[in-house]
């Protein structure tokens, strides 16, 4: 007969991993299944390999994909702001980089560096 303490001392749910993913133990006299063990295995590494992918790659991907459209729509008269946090406008554009009016500066950046465009220019071009 189980006493309410043997009750008490066990936890409810074992959130661990080990706890999510562990395999009851053997009936005596029996060895365990060393192919089950490989698949577990495998498994596991599988979905920590899925979850990595749609939690760090993807986001990665998504977010180089949405710069590399705002490179390729830069053009004269956009105000933008770089990596470094110099804030100005458009001159001109060339192959790999942009020419920036700030103030009564102008300089030349890479196109990569421009992270952000805050207005678009009025005119088509």
């Amino acid at each position: 007969m189980h006493r309410i303490a043997d009750f008490i001392a066990l936890p409810m749910w074992d959130f661990t991993i080990e706890g999510l993913f562990a395999m009851s133990p053997p009936r005596e006299g029996t060895q365990p299944n060393p192919t089950g063990q490989a698949l577990q295995l495998v498994g596991t590494m599988a979905f920590f390999v899925f979850i990595m992918y749609f939690l760090m790659i993807r986001p990665q991907q998504k977010k180089a994909k949405e710069h590399a459209l705002l490179v390729k729509g830069l053009r004269p008269g956009d105000k933008v702001v770089t990596s470094g946090g110099v804030y100005g406008v458009i001159v001109s554009v060339k192959e790999k980089t942009v020419s920036l009016r700030s103030a009564d500066a102008k300089m030349e950046v890479l196109k990569s560096a421009v992270t952000e465009v805050t207005e678009r220019s009025s005119s088509e071009s």
